[in-house]
């Protein structure tokens, strides 16, 4: 059973979307190690509203933190540390998506960010969205995964295209663009699902 990272080129970039996208291609169980704030309507939450299928298991935060910041300082005011050794992934039999928090090195403690939740077998997908300084952060992205030795499958762009810099972004990485998601007025099940089938043939090759 393979394992799926999603993570982002920074924050609000739509890593939510693409992980429920992910979840429903794959019927894979979906996982969010760390969150901090919005407990009452978390990214599980929003992934759960979003998926189709009834295979999909969602399992629980290893870290519910209540202050949406980042997650150092979210356990700091919770009273908590957080680490790689404490967060374990859950059981299971299925294909498994794990959500980052924020982007590659938002800390999560005084001596690790998210890289280092990521594990050498995870497939890592980066999410990137058109922005100016985009570029910039994707390729800063990919060179800190390429510098771990972390196994980044491809790139999702969200948002609607920008010929230029995902041509730019596909040359000078050599990854592969395993989907677009545009804008939309809203996410629902109709049409997540509709990306998903667009992306399943990628994911299975």
């Amino acid at each position: 059973m393979e394992k799926y990272f999603i993570t982002g080129i920074g924050t609000e970039v739509g890593k939510t979307i693409v992980s429920a996208v992910v979840t429903e291609a794959l019927q894979a169980d979906y996982w969010k190690p760390i969150q901090a704030g919005d407990l009452d309507l978390s990214d599980t939450h929003k992934v759960k509203g979003l998926v189709s299928n009834s295979k999909t298991v969602f399992h629980p935060n290893s870290f519910a933190l209540k202050t949406p910041m980042s997650p150092h300082g979210a356990a700091e005011i919770d009273g908590v540390e957080i680490s790689s050794e404490n967060i374990q992934p859950p059981q299971t039999s299925n294909d498994l998506v794990i959500e980052g928090a924020g982007g590659l090195l938002v800390p999560v403690s005084d001596k690790e960010t998210i890289a280092d939740l990521i594990q050498p077998d995870h497939k890592v997908i980066v999410v990137s969205r058109h922005y100016l300084g985009s570029i910039n952060h994707t390729l800063l992205t990919i060179e800190a995964l390429k510098n771990r030795n972390l196994n980044c499958i491809g790139i999702i762009f969200n948002g609607n295209e920008n010929k230029s810099t995902e041509d730019i972004i596909q040359k000078m990485t050599g990854l592969p663009v395993l989907l677009r998601i545009n804008e939309e007025k809203e996410f629902n099940k109709e049409n997540v699902k509709s990306y998903a089938e667009k992306l399943r043939t990628s994911l299975k090759k």
